[in-house]
């Protein structure tokens, strides 16, 4: 999976405001700021959560931004579908009709799993479970094993 500048934004502006109190607006300016997010490409990525329902804004001098519903209640496969579709596609083809025949039919297996393992992150995983820091169990198992992987990876390439 690649993930877009525009899309790794997204979540991090979205998880800034979760963490924000509930009932207070967040100024562009202040979640760009937070987040190290030029101002002007947040403005373009709040217009799209904000057309897609993920987030309200408010007008005015006291206007800003807050999560349309609740941070439990949004997930991060929410947020990057928003902003770049699809968590996985091949080709932009429904993974029924790829041509695959002979050795290479299993493929769609493959796809199959990889887009199961990226639901069961992406859509499991809230804005407020990332924003508490409290992921979810099967989360932090990956992310635990992932790490011992580079430390593995890293001790191998030392000892050369």
């Amino acid at each position: 999976m690649r993930m877009s500048a525009k899309a790794e934004y997204a979540v991090r502006a979205m998880v800034q405001l979760a963490a924000v109190e509930e009932g207070v607006l967040a100024k562009t300016d202040d979640l760009a700021k937070a987040q190290g997010i030029p101002a002007q490409f947040l403005v373009d990525i709040l217009s799209d959560l904000r057309t897609d329902r993920l987030v309200r804004s408010h007008r005015g001098r006291d206007g800003g931004y807050e999560l349309a519903r609740p941070a439990a209640d949004i997930s991060i496969a929410d947020v990057l579908r928003c902003i770049d579709g699809p968590l996985a596609s091949v080709r932009d083809i429904g993974l029924g009709d790829l041509p695959y025949s002979g050795p290479t039919s299993a493929l769609t297996d493959v796809w199959r799993a990889l887009r199961a393992s990226m639901r069961s992150v992406l859509e499991e995983t809230s804005l407020a479970d990332v924003a508490c820091g409290a992921l979810p169990e099967h989360v932090g198992r990956l992310a635990d094993a992932y790490r011992s992987q580079e430390a593995q990876r890293g001790h191998r390439n030392s000892s050369r």
